[in-house]
């Protein structure tokens, strides 16, 4: 599916339903020029894993993130559909910047065509963080449950049109702690 339309499709579902704009419940906005708060790659160590779970439209979607290396956690996210094709993927930096916390993506579409320009990227500034949540603008990584972290990761985003899209996630070769 080409970019434009792909972006149509995720704004028309961002948008489906009722027909009323549900309250965003897991997102958060950071005030207009507020410092982000001092943060480390240390205290989202939480993300590191395999995550696989349910994404757009109710079909699969699967997040992993790598050790940090060099000030830097790199990861992915891959949305399929309902027949589990890749539909599209992130190239995700969760990067320690100006003593915070910085998440960078690009978007591909199946054919590794970018969304965004060459040198373009999509970035979500920290606006709080907690015992196993980050909270960017925009963008909440958070563990299912903060007493059992490893369990479950909930994402969620806020599209442009204030609608959320919410992700949530199952760990993947990990034992749950019992």
């Amino acid at each position: 599916m080409a970019k434009g339309t792909w972006l149509a499709a995720l704004a028309a579902l961002a948008t489906a339903g009722t027909g009323q704009a549900e309250e965003p419940t897991e997102t958060r906005l950071a005030v207009e020029g507020a410092t982000p708060p001092p943060a480390t790659l240390a205290q989202v160590d939480w993300l590191v894993g395999q995550w696989a779970g349910t994404g757009i439209g109710d079909a699969p979607a699967q997040e992993n993130w790598l050790p940090p290396a060099g000030g830097t956690m790199v990861g992915t996210f891959v949305q399929q559909d309902e027949d589990g094709e890749v539909r599209f993927t992130e190239h995700v930096y969760l990067m320690e910047e100006d003593g915070s916390l910085v998440l960078r993506l690009k978007h591909f579409n199946a054919d590794l065509t970018g969304w965004e320009e060459k040198d373009d990227m999509v970035t979500f500034r920290l606006a709080a963080i907690e015992p196993c949540a980050a909270f960017f603008h925009g963008l909440t990584l958070r563990c299912a449950d903060p007493a059992k972290p490893g369990e479950g990761l909930v994402a969620a985003v806020r599209m442009e049109s204030g609608e959320e899209l919410v992700f949530r996630y199952e760990p993947i070769g990990r034992r749950k702690a019992e």
